[in-house]
């Protein structure tokens, strides 16, 4: 009777543990796939603006060229 209440506590501890981990993991990977996300959008917005400011630019050069001296 030790022997099956010890195995099965034993077993109650192993799965306990298991499930501990592998929320760990999961939640790990999540926040991994989270930062991964914001550094693509960042890298996006950061994108957008060079394209943004190159096309002011292109416009002020385009304005300046254009005016009568």
């Amino acid at each position: 009777m030790r022997k099956s209440i010890s195995l099965f506590a034993l077993f109650i501890a192993m799965a306990l543990t298991l499930s501990m981990t592998s929320c760990r993991e999961t939640n790990e990977d999540k926040a991994e796939e989270a930062v991964e996300e914001v550094e693509d959008a960042a890298e996006d917005v950061g994108d957008g603006i060079e394209d943004a400011a190159e096309d002011v630019e292109d416009e002020v050069e385009d304005a300046t060229d254009d005016s009568p001296q």
